[in-house]
C-alpha cells in the first residue's frame, strides 16, 4: 500500500509538474484571462490533490509502522515464551537424565547385590549339602549304635539270666 501510494504521489506530481509547465507555456503566449484563471484553478486543485495524496501517503507510513511495531512486539514475545518452554522442556530433560542415571546406579546395585546372594544362596546349597549327608551318616551311626545298644542289652539281660541261674546253683 505504501508503494502503491508512493507510485500514485509521483504520478500526481509528474501531473502537476507538466500541468505547471503547460499553464507556463499558456502564461507566455498571452492566455486568455479565462482560461488562465481555469488553468490556475486546475494548478489549485491538482496542488489540492497532491497534498491530500501526501498527507494519506503519510498517515498510512505511520499506520504500518504501528503495525509494525506491533508484530514485531508480539514475535518477540512468542519468541520469548519458545525461549522459556525450550529452557524448560531442557531442565525437565536434565531432570528425567538425573532420575535415569540414579536409577541405573540403584539397579547396578541391586544386580550386584543379587549376584553376591546367588553366591551366597549356592554355598549355602552346598553346606546344606554336606550337613543332609553328615546328617545322614549320623542317623545311620545312630542306628548302629542302638542296634549295637540293643545286642549289649539282649546279651546283658541273658547274662542276668544265667548268672540268676548260676547263683541259686552255686549256693547249693
Amino acid at each position: 500500500q505504501l508503494l502503491e501510494a508512493k507510485a500514485s504521489l509521483s504520478l500526481a506530481q509528474a501531473q502537476h509538474a507538466l500541468q505547471l509547465q503547460q499553464a507556463k507555456a499558456q502564461i507566455n503566449s498571452m492566455v486568455p484571462k479565462k482560461q488562465f484563471e481555469q488553468l490556475q484553478n486546475t494548478l489549485r486543485e491538482e496542488q489540492c490533490k497532491t497534498q491530500q495524496l501526501q498527507e494519506s501517503l503519510q498517515l498510512q507510513a505511520e499506520q504500518t509502522c504501528r503495525q509494525l511495531v506491533r508484530i514485531q512486539e508480539e514475535h518477540e514475545q512468542l519468541l520469548q515464551a519458545a525461549v522459556e518452554q525450550a529452557e524448560g522442556l531442557e531442565q525437565s530433560l536434565r531432570n528425567a537424565e538425573a532420575v535415569l542415571a540414579e536409577r541405573a546406579a540403584q539397579l547396578r546395585d541391586t544386580q550386584a547385590q543379587l549376584s553376591r546372594n546367588k553366591l551366597l544362596i549356592e554355598e549355602l546349597r552346598g553346606e546344606n549339602r554336606r550337613f543332609a549327608m553328615a546328617l545322614q551318616a549320623a542317623e545311620l551311626k545312630q542306628k548302629s549304635t542302638e542296634e549295637k545298644n540293643q545286642l549289649l542289652e539282649e546279651q546283658a539281660s541273658a547274662l542276668k539270666q544265667l548268672i540268676g541261674k548260676i547263683t541259686p546253683a552255686s549256693l547249693s
